[in-house]
């Protein structure tokens, strides 16, 4: 019965946290799709050159810290070491404080050569504007840890809602306002990214008063003798070093190519230094091409937020699997996971590439469409191994492979760079786009590779893609004949890209029913999912 209970704490603490997550991915496109609109392109490129660095800087410094934390507590508290539990979090914030405040100072008295070093010294203003949040964020991300170790989920998950809605409803009304009085596209940018500093601070008030709460709530004697703070502090570095190592490749990457591609621009466009364009008040041009190509990154990026769900799934699964030797069972939930991965990415990625142009018109009408739109078709299909990319990683950390992902995207994003260095010069920004899709073709190949080499009992791959595929691309055809035709006859716009992805929802729908995509044991992996098998006769 106790294990039973905590199997079912387990999962439903993974779907509380995949359900903020979600939650959260939806409001952050909520937020980036009507900011692309209220900012120009210029505007949009400060921002994200600014996020950016804060985003690199934040990674490092609260990427491992967390887990270290909450895995330290789950073992203090499942021993009964409540004095143990409370130490640990003490140290944790102490470490989190300074941190916070080193990475607080690096941001914000360092704003201008970091905005330089992208290329974009007018986005200084927007660097110092949210480098209050990387103080908040450390601190907060102490408390989300310590109830992490608990198996409480809930306070995790509300308080990513919180701060998402803080950075929606400040950031968006910052910069409407901005622009109606005429402020200047950096201006707006800061304003719009002082939204993620508000709601930062709003998060971490939310975390300090649920966790006096808790700790008011706690009853039982303190008798054991805690470890010393040194200790305590060598164990969480221990945990905390690798893991921040691995997660930070990204987020450097990210950095390095946003360096690299601005200064690329800047060398072939014959451009002046971002200063000289606004003192004479005139608009940059390298930072706007960034833009209009973020601003197809936004819609790239959410694809992938559909395998939320399926990873926070599929770790547990496989693990308890494997923790009964049943690599069979472990072998037939990852072929699952991979297909049910499938069945949403490929028709999301087709669907982009097919409508790339009609897309973004519709979401971002005054863009650069010579840049964005051929960007989003490339980034379409890197969407696809994106989200293979991810489930194979849940796959393979599942099966006790942590580290090979992680050489495996390196290897990528060192071949990201070097393509960068010569499509950027060729293609201008649309080049990035180029590059990016390189890296994740070879990021999830590899990890497809590897997934057959080294876990018994692999998917077949056959199984995994072939019907998929075989919708997708047939829906894709449905889209590009159905749009077609309503651009025709209704001159382009609205109607017809919305009657596109109509009949591509339908058609899809329907061949995934006819051709029998998802088994009986897919089905199985989801919520209500006897049920959906019973309605379909599967």
């Amino acid at each position: 019965m106790g294990n039973r209970e905590k199997k079912s704490t387990f999962f439903g603490g993974a779907a509380i946290l995949a359900v903020g997550i979600a939650i959260v991915k939806l409001i952050g496109a909520l937020y980036k799709i009507p900011l692309g609109n209220i900012l120009d392109d210029e505007g949009f490129g400060h921002f994200n050159n600014a996020y950016i660095i804060y985003n690199l800087l934040l990674m490092v410094s609260t990427a491992g810290l967390p887990v270290a934390l909450s895995k330290s507590i789950s073992e203090a508290n499942a021993l009964g070491r409540r004095n143990q539990v409370h130490r640990t979090f003490n140290v944790a914030l102490v470490t989190f404080v300074v941190l916070g405040a080193v990475s607080f100072a690096v941001m914000f008295l360092l704003a201008q050569p970091l905005a330089d070093l992208q290329g974009d010294g007018m986005a200084v203003h927007a660097v110092q504007a949210i480098a209050p949040a990387c103080f908040f964020v450390c601190v907060l991300s102490t408390f989300r840890g310590y109830a992490q170790g608990h198996s409480n989920m809930v306070p995790t998950a509300v308080s990513q809602i919180i701060e998402a809605l803080g950075k929606l409803v400040i950031g968006l009304a910052l910069a409407w306002a901005l622009v109606r009085a005429g402020a200047s596209s950096a201006d707006a940018a800061a304003g719009a990214i002082f939204g993620v500093t508000c709601g930062a601070g709003i998060c971490l008030i939310y975390l300090i008063v649920e966790h006096v709460h808790g700790r008011r709530s706690e009853t039982g004697r303190l008798t054991d003798t805690p470890e010393g703070h040194g200790e305590i502090l060598k164990k969480l570095l221990v945990i905390a070093v690798p893991i921040t190592l691995c997660a930070s490749v990204t987020p450097i990457t990210s950095w390095l190519d946003t360096a690299q591609v601005q200064n690329i621009l800047r060398d072939t466009m014959n451009a002046q230094s971002a200063q000289w364009y606004h003192d004479m008040e005139l608009t940059d041009p390298v930072v706007a091409a960034y833009g209009a190509y973020q601003k197809a990154i936004t819609i790239y990026n959410l694809p992938s937020s559909f395998m939320v769900a399926i990873t926070a799934s599929v770790i547990p699964a496989i693990s308890a699997c494997r923790a009964r030797r049943d690599f069979r069972g472990a072998g037939r939930i990852a072929e699952s996971s991979m297909r049910i991965g499938m069945l949403l990415a490929l028709p999301a990625g087709i669907g982009l590439t097919v409508l790339s142009s009609p897309v973004m018109h519709l979401l971002y009408p005054a863009t650069d469409h010579a840049i964005a739109d051929p960007s989003m078709m490339l980034l379409g299909i890197a969407s696809i191994f994106v989200c293979i990319m991810l489930v194979c990683n849940s796959v393979l950390q599942a099966s006790g492979f942590v580290n090979l992902p992680i050489f495996i995207m390196v290897a990528g994003c060192a071949a990201k760079l070097i393509v960068n260095s010569f499509m950027v010069r060729s293609m201008g920004a649309v080049g990035a786009a180029v590059g990016t899709l390189v890296c994740y073709i070879i990021v999830a190949v590899l990890e497809l590779l590897l997934i057959k080499r080294v876990i018994p009992a692999a998917p077949s791959y056959t199984r995994v893609f072939a019907k998929p595929m075989a919708a997708a691309g047939l829906m894709g055809v449905a889209v590009w004949a159905v749009y077609g035709l309503l651009s025709r006859l209704l001159d382009g716009g609205i109607l017809a890209t919305l009657g596109g992805i109509g009949a591509g929802v339908v058609v899809y729908a329907v061949l995934v029913v006819a051709l029998k995509v998802l088994s009986r044991e897919d089905l199985a992996l989801m919520p209500k999912g006897d049920k959906i098998a019973r309605l379909l006769r599967l």
